[in-house]
């Protein structure tokens, strides 16, 4: 059993706090010295340099660096660039169906993980197991930090082609892998990225709601990515005056809205009426589901709760442990007794549910089984070296049998408080 104290990397931008000016300005060489903290704003400039920084972190072998160097330079690689100013058109009046995740999926937005350089292999492995069944969108703060990413793959599927014959998928795509120069503040892009649905007449529709959890941190670049996105795409906007992230939002596309009660927390002016009525301008459902949130932990999130596997399938965590088992056992039980606008009862699967654990004895940290990912006919889900794997991997394949149950290793990112579901935002086809 893994022991209640740890000391993992933290995945998460804390040299970004809203710091006294000479602060920032004192920590900054400390910064660059020892961590790879600012690499964002701050990429290698040369072939050599990246590749020497990739070797510096662990993402190359010293031993490449210079066949990874040269490959940096001759390689072709389309980037697009996203413009940082845009005004993207806004989208007719009426509402919005949102689309479950189990539709048609045209691809998957990754933000990569540039100053996480723990977090790039299990990146990869979600591009490994996304890109055969889906386009896959990178997104990155800097055109040389693509080349980086390409190369890490490219060295991770074995040696590189020679640059006539590379290609920008992975092995087995038929979609490709397309990478967007489109800056943002952090990596979490289920929260902030595009909420694409389909309008009245059809049409794909972006859904604008507000984004700014955290007043300590600046998230102006993550706020405005989705606006940024749909503009460079070309498809319109409905902005939605509502503080409402990614993770807290499930639908089983045919009426039903599933949100944790940490809605009335980022906006405790709304009852549950107002709430109501506010979805309602832009979204089309008939039935609205709240569930409780967990106990210390930070984002309060459906997807770190329950994952909707069927229109009338809900996996949940186990209410098995101390800390947090009455939230657990209510949400469950709330399921139990709910059915779904179509009026069918849930059948609710319990998950195994891993114990709670202190990063640096200050961060608690919650693992959970249902922050996974369904993409056209495979679910990744994550694991976290623990006993419970395999158990949770049998309750997807029993609850799921028509889908691929593909394992990501997510001891990585979850020190950041998420896991597959967090690191990706779905685009439907």
């Amino acid at each position: 059993m893994p022991a209640f104290l740890q000391f993992n990397p933290i995945p998460y931008p804390l040299w970004r706090r809203h710091f006294p000016a000479p602060v920032k300005a004192a920590l900054r060489p400390l910064l660059r010295r020892y961590t790879p903290a600012d690499a964002d704003e701050r990429p290698p400039e040369t072939p050599a340099a990246m590749a020497a920084y990739l070797s510096r972190w662990g993402l190359l072998k010293a031993a490449d660096e210079y066949r990874a160097a040269a490959f940096l330079r001759d390689t072709p690689l389309a980037v697009e660039v996203v413009p940082q100013a845009v005004e993207p058109a806004r989208a007719p009046v009426g509402r919005v169906r949102l689309p479950a995740q189990w539709e048609r999926l045209e691809s998957v937005i990754l933000a990569w993980p540039v100053f996480y350089p723990a977090l790039w292999p299990q990146h990869a492995a979600m591009v490994e197991a996304i890109a055969p069944v889906a386009g896959v969108v990178i997104t990155v703060p800097h055109p040389m930090w693509a080349r980086a990413v390409k190369l890490y793959l490219e060295f991770r599927w074995g040696e590189p082609a020679a640059p006539e014959q590379q290609s920008h998928a992975a092995p087995g795509c038929g979609k490709g892998i397309r990478y967007l120069h489109l800056p943002t503040d952090d990596i979490w892009v289920r929260d902030y990225g595009p909420i694409v649905g389909y309008g009245a007449t059809g049409g794909r529709v972006c859904v604008k709601t507000v984004y700014d959890p955290l007043p300590t941190y600046p998230q102006a670049r993550d706020n405005t990515m989705a606006l940024r996105w749909a503009a460079h795409e070309s498809i319109p906007v409905r902005p939605l005056d509502l503080h409402l992230e990614g993770g807290n939002i499930w639908t089983d596309g045919a009426g039903t809205l599933i949100l944790a009660e940490q809605v009335f927390y980022s906006n405790p002016y709304l009852t549950r009426a107002a709430l109501e009525h506010r979805l309602h301008t832009v979204f089309e459902f008939e039935k609205l589901i709240i569930t409780p949130r967990l106990k210390r932990e930070e984002t309060g999130h459906v997807d770190l709760l329950v994952k909707l596997a069927a229109a009338d399938t809900v996996l949940v965590s186990a209410p098995d442990v101390i800390y947090n088992g009455g939230q657990l056992r209510a949400a469950a039980d709330l399921f139990r007794c709910e059915t779904n606008a179509a009026g069918q009862p849930y059948r609710v699967l319990e998950l195994p549910t891993p114990p709670l654990y202190l990063n640096w004895g200050v961060y608690p940290v919650w693992r959970t089984y249902t922050n996974a990912l369904t993409v056209n006919g495979r679910v990744l889900v994550p694991v976290f070296g623990l006993d419970s794997d395999e158990p949770a991997l049998a309750v997807y394949r029993e609850a799921m049998p028509e889908y691929e149950i593909i394992p990501i290793d997510s001891r990585a990112s979850v020190n950041g408080g998420g896991a597959v579901h967090c690191l990706t935002r779905e685009i439907p086809a």
